[in-house]
């Protein structure tokens, strides 16, 4: 969970997402910045997100984020 924290702030440090539970639904993301998170979250945990998983709901916080992560690492 960490490193999704450190992926996340490096694309928005502006943002507590920790604590953040709408970042789509209140627009603090955009297209930009998942394409962004996508891409680090596929090099640093060596896991391929299709745009199948480009779901809102994957998106709007970071334990969101996180369980994205370990689905892909379980099930690829």
């Amino acid at each position: 969970m960490e490193e999704v924290l450190e992926i996340l702030q490096g694309i928005k440090p502006d943002v507590d997402f920790a604590e953040e539970k709408a970042l789509i639904d209140d627009g603090i993301l955009d297209s930009f910045d998942i394409i962004s998170i996508v891409n680090g979250l596929n090099d640093a945990f060596d896991i391929e997100i299709t745009v199948a998983e480009l779901l809102p709901e994957h998106f709007n916080d970071a334990e969101a984020i996180w369980r994205l992560v370990q689905d892909m690492k379980e099930n690829g």
